[in-house]
């Protein structure tokens, strides 16, 4: 059996998972985690039977601890709780479905505890690159990217040696405002920004993906992941979201992964890596398909990319700001207390002011996350 524990197995990329377990007989989930919605972390609860479960609000930990009594998981709350379960005993593989900042502690703490890393929080390599892919390699452990366009490029990289690639070419649908200009943005709804035309995914990443911020974030990410610098990474519109990634290499030749949009693919290659097994889903029909077609990223319009793209070029603790800055303009936008474009300019506004650390530790991260938050919170 393979033993794994799932931090957000209430979210997107944690239910998938769980379809991935109940697909195969061979997985068990030891640890589970939410932040407060014990009604789906309790029916997770009874159909999987985990040894831990860990609630981010304390008070919701309290109410589903009395709601599982007749269970033997065990529940634990806050930060402690996910350093817990990180680090559980029995555990080959954390998969990090949590989404935000608050991801980089328990991965820290699961990769000294000799964890594989199914990684799906892009905050974590994003703000913290720098300290996690040195202590992946110096405890031994490895990082499997759960993102489809990493496991795309970790999928076409299987046998090829990193040292020959020229280029990554990371493909973005382009969203649901795809081809639109700045003024068509001005008056654009949150229902408008949530209407994925091809992923169906958390409501944070939808925006990211509409605002092209996501694409930025995954640009930066396989910067870490993959050892290449910004300027051999391209982001290309494909916007039937058919070509995950590609990768050419120095001969020219160019290796890509295709598929249906269906992040059980990404999910289930890092749990059973380097092997695949059976998923039962639709097929690509290339005659049904027709074709495929590319554009170049409009980074006029789309500013999330070229901030995204500054942010990692100027380095240190400057894309902590903008991770951090883009994930609180996400909230206000999603509680209606901003506009969409609002969210570019809470970003710029950010990066302007800050004085960048050149090389932060763990707790400059976090306070220059904090920080960002007070300042922005004083003036929106």
């Amino acid at each position: 059996m393979k033993k794994i524990a799932i931090l957000g197995s209430t979210g997107s990329i944690g239910t998938q998972t769980l379809d991935v377990v109940r697909a195969n007989k061979d997985i068990e989930v030891l640890g589970i985690s939410a932040g407060r919605n014990i009604e789906k972390l309790e029916e997770q609860i009874r159909e999987f039977s985990p040894k831990l479960a860990a609630v981010w609000d304390e008070k919701a930990a309290e109410d589903l601890a009395q709601k599982i009594q007749d269970t033997d998981t065990k529940v634990v709350s806050g930060m402690d709780g996910l350093l817990e379960l990180a680090a559980m005993p029995g555990t080959e593989i954390l998969v990090t479905a949590i989404v935000g900042m608050l991801g980089i502690r328990p991965t820290i703490e699961a990769i000294r505890a000799g964890k594989d890393i199914a990684l799906a929080n892009k905050e974590t390599l994003v703000t913290a690159g720098h300290l996690i892919m040195p202590m992946a390699k110096e405890y031994g452990v490895k990082i499997l990217p759960v993102d489809s366009e990493h496991s795309a490029i970790f999928q076409a990289l299987n046998g090829e040696d990193s040292k020959e690639i020229h280029k990554l070419l990371i493909t973005a649908s382009g969203g649901p405002f795809r081809g639109r200009k700045r003024d068509d943005l001005e008056k654009v709804t949150l229902e408008d920004a949530l209407k994925h035309p091809n992923w169906v995914m958390g409501q944070k990443i939808t925006v990211d993906s509409a605002t092209l911020v996501n694409k930025g974030l995954e640009v930066m990410e396989a910067k870490w992941l993959f050892g290449v610098d910004l300027d051999h990474i391209q982001v290309v519109v494909q916007p039937q979201s058919v070509i995950h990634s590609m990768v050419e290499f120095k001969d020219g030749g160019i290796i890509a992964q295709l598929g249906t949009p269906d992040m059980r693919l990404p999910i289930q290659y890092a749990l059973y890596y380097p092997h695949r097994r059976y998923l039962a889903g639709d097929r690509l029909d290339f005659a049904k398909l027709g074709q495929i077609t590319f554009e170049e990223p409009d980074m006029e319009t789309f500013l999330g990319l070229p901030m995204a793209i500054r942010a990692s070029r100027e380095g240190g603790s400057m894309p902590t700001v903008f991770n951090a800055a883009n994930e609180l303009a996400v909230k206000k936008f999603l509680h209606r207390e901003i506009r969409f474009l609002d969210i570019y300019d809470i970003i710029g506004q950010a990066m302007e002011r800050h004085k960048k650390i050149e090389y932060p530790k763990l707790e400059d991260i976090l306070a220059v996350e904090n920080e960002t938050y007070q300042w922005i919170e004083s003036r929106w």
